[in-house]
């Protein structure tokens, strides 16, 4: 009897962190989705940064 216990201790274990797995893949599924369409809603930058400036200004 005791094992039989054991046995179904373990399995419920093991049924909880599969379901904590399977949230944590749906919630870095849907922060990828949310990037991918903030990124794609983005206007752009509104500066120019400095690594972009091809050409210095004449002295």
């Amino acid at each position: 009897m005791f094992e039989y216990e054991m046995h179904q201790m373990r399995a419920a274990e093991l049924a909880r962190q599969a379901d904590h797995q399977r949230l944590v893949g749906e919630a870095r599924k849907h922060r990828a989705a949310a990037r991918r369409s903030a990124r794609d809603e983005a206007e752009g930058p509104v500066s120019t940064p400095f690594r972009k400036i091809r050409f210095m200004r004449a002295a």
